[in-house]
């Protein structure tokens, strides 16, 4: 949520006048009291609710279906180890904002409004707009209360998390060691013993071959497998098969013209007279008496407003501004307050209105009436619309009846396709392999390799495969698990077999080589031209190589080092010097030293947030064993 908030961030001037009140209006804590909890876990006490998982549930699954695309399959989230993965990112999550406020870190309402106000998706000409605020909160499935207690939280939190990642340590000692080891040079030459060349040279018999093949039957094992024929029913495909009339699209239009336009907005200025929820009979009295003097001068002066809302308002936000509070629609506002403005005509003042906030004083500064679109603006989108509203209650309608078809009628995926006017598609192997069934819902072919369908020979149940989407599949080929004969893998076992062989007799010659090297013994190996590498720039070489010439001792040089490289085969090198750093750069040091203390801060939020899960009493549902039952 941070970082929905950070990314959209626009670094422009406004005036928090906008927008403090409405925060206030609309009550962030209204989310989190919100009605009894159905608790699946527990920390310290504090529940964490199936709303609040299913909401972190979706969002997980929004994400991993826009990075798996046409790959997204729905049922992995029906795993009981991501649903444990999910609700113990919430219980951290719970940690951390109660360790921030065992800390006494605090979010004002001020930076709250600086923040949000920020946000390039709640702007309008570079401002802040209630409705362009609410509309982008909607878009997203979320009230501003929702939104402002999830920012709250997460900005919370994020000051306890910047505590330990921003202040981790670095001795200038340690950065000074890492540069010199890092940007040490190594000057040296290299010689590869091609693990190809002595596979030309080896022979494998049909007796080993076989041998092998008797030894080892599990990896010749073909799994269980069965070919299906399937027919579907989605929504999709639906949308495609409807027509939108005339008629209907016009009588769509007409029944949601609110939703093709703006509705009407009005300006407000107010002057308000604040009041404890918990102020006693004296503080009522005095403040009404206040707020009714105030009104009195307004009566008097009316054109006097913004000059005495300025001296008398305690609205911190528009009071600056005369008590401005912009355009707004209704939904924005506490009831009483909009009631009061959508009854005044432009110019008139209210009497006093009371809020769970206090005694306003509510001047009409302008109305701003309501613009719809003509219909042939709107018409495709309607019409799609329309044909997507006809989809949804055919689907409704059919699915039932799809379900009910494909098990009455057991033997056969005909009536099932004739019924939804979708062709029956077939000639798709299945496995009960994973690997090789990735592809398909699970649930799929689970079902396909029941009893029911094997043996009995009947059809699958509809089967959910994605979102207003069901499928049924029947067996119409069915090949047990078996060994491959011998005379199909055989040629896989010799070039195995071969390759086992050439790389012992590799790496035997690559180590007898180094021998004679180390020995000062004539040798036929020839090197290449000497080159000069770094940890970090190693050419061509392999990681575990560089490793392997950077971990030599090079007390005494040449140096000679043999090392078996998964992708060369077997690889010589002659270290004929080493060059050190000579002076260290103030510049590098402090950035090297930035990072070891970006690296040692991590290390201990980690600490820290092992330590506050040893310490806390934390209950979680077991989704394994509840799976079980």
């Amino acid at each position: 949520m941070f970082d929905f908030v950070h990314e959209k961030k626009r670094l422009v001037q406004i005036v928090l006048a906008l927008i403090i009140l409405p925060f206030a209006l609309w009550g962030v804590d209204s989310y989190q009291n919100s009605g009894e909890v159905v608790s699946l876990a527990k920390v310290n006490g504090e529940k964490i609710g199936q709303q609040e998982f299913e909401s972190a549930m979706e969002q997980q699954r929004q994400r991993i279906r826009e990075m798996a695309g046409p790959n997204f399959d729905p049922a992995i989230f029906d795993k009981p180890e991501i649903k444990h993965s999910v609700l113990e990112g919430l219980v951290t999550q719970r940690l951390m904002l109660s360790g921030a406020r065992d800390a006494g870190l605090v979010v004002s309402d001020e930076q709250m409004a600086q923040i949000i106000a920020t946000v390039g998706a709640f702007q309008k000409d570079g401002q802040f707009d209630k409705q362009q605020y609410e509309a982008a909160l909607r878009a997203q499935g979320m009230t501003p209360a929702m939104f402002e207690y999830r920012v709250r939280q997460d900005l919370t939190t994020r000051q306890l998390t910047d505590a330990f990642t921003q202040n981790g340590y670095a001795a200038d000692a340690v950065a000074t060691n890492l540069i010199r080891l890092n940007e040490q040079q190594r000057v040296v030459s290299i010689a590869k013993l091609n693990l190809a060349t002595f596979t030309k040279q080896v022979q494998v018999s049909d007796a080993a071959v076989k041998a092998y093949f008797e030894q080892n039957p599990q990896e010749f094992q073909i799994p269980e497998r069965a070919k299906i024929e399937f027919v579907t029913l989605s929504i999709d495909a639906l949308v495609e098969q409807a027509v939108a009339k005339d008629s209907d699209i016009k009588a769509y239009y007409e029944e949601h013209l609110s939703e093709f336009g703006t509705q009407e907005q009005r300006q407000a200025a107010h002057i308000l007279i604040t009041l404890p929820k918990q102020a006693g009979d004296a503080e009522k009295t005095e403040a009404k008496s206040k707020a009714e003097q105030v009104l009195k001068q307004v009566k008097q002066s009316p054109a006097k407003f913004a000059e005495l809302a300025k001296q008398y308002s305690q609205d911190p936000g528009s009071a600056v501004n005369g008590g401005d509070l912009g355009m707004f629609g209704r939904g924005a506002m506490v009831k009483p307050f909009e009631e009061s403005v959508f009854s005044l005509k432009v110019g008139e003042v209210s009497s006093l209105v009371q809020s769970d906030f206090g005694y306003h004083i509510i001047k009409l500064v302008a109305i701003k009436a309501p613009k719809v679109q003509p219909l042939s603006d709107v018409k495709a989108m309607i019409s799609q619309r329309v044909k997507f509203q006809q989809s949804s209650d055919k689907f409704a309608e059919l699915a039932e009846k799809f379900s009910n078809t494909v098990y009455e009628q057991s033997d056969s995926l005909k009536p099932a396709a004739e019924l939804v006017k979708s062709p029956v598609q077939g000639g798709v192997w299945l496995s009960k392999d994973k690997q090789s069934s990735a592809a398909w819902n699970e649930k799929v072919v689970q079902a396909v390799f029941s009893d029911d369908v094997l043996k009995n020979k009947r059809n699958t149940a509809a089967i959910e495969i994605a979102p207003n989407t069901l499928m049924a599949a029947r067996v119409t080929e069915y090949q047990a698990a078996a060994v491959r004969p011998l005379a199909e893998v055989a040629t896989a076992i010799r070039g195995k077999l071969q390759q086992q062989q050439a790389k012992q007799a590799l790496l035997e010659q690559g180590k007898k080589m180094l021998e004679q090297l180390q020995k000062g013994e004539k040798s036929t190996v020839a090197f290449q031209p000497a080159q000069t590498l770094t940890r970090a720039q190693h050419t061509d070489l392999s990681q575990d190589t560089a490793k392997a010439l950077f971990s030599a001792d090079t007390a005494k040089l040449p140096v000679y080092v043999g090392i078996e490289d998964a992708q060369r085969g077997y690889v010589l090198a002659r270290i004929d010097a080493v060059k050190d750093v000579a002076v260290v750069d103030e510049l590098k040091r402090n950035r090297y030293a930035q990072q070891i203390r970006q690296i040692t801060g991590e290390e201990m939020l980690a600490a820290y947030l092992a330590d506050a899960k040893k310490n806390a009493d934390i209950t979680m549902k077991d989704f394994a064993a509840a799976e079980k039952k």
